[in-house]
């Protein structure tokens, strides 16, 4: 394969990559928000998505801890 054929080919890979890349990238954009009467929430894009409650894993907290208390020097 010659050299200015597989320069091309990358070149056009790369374009390849970069327009997807492109495509994908999400960015804030203005949005009209929706508000209901007496609601003293904040208000809401209308297209937000619901949000699950967060648990804590315990374990990983734990975890966490007793890799902090390892990297103490004994004495």
């Amino acid at each position: 394969m010659k050299l200015e054929i597989a320069r091309g080919l990358f070149l056009v890979g790369a374009m390849g990559v970069a327009a997807l890349a492109l495509a994908a990238w999400e960015q804030p954009r203005t949005q009209v928000l929706s508000a209901v009467q007496g609601s003293a929430q904040c208000l809401l894009p209308r297209v937000a998505k619901a949000s699950t409650a967060v648990k804590p894993d315990h374990e990983l907290l734990l975890f966490m801890f007793g890799m902090s208390q390892g990297m103490r020097p004994q004495s």
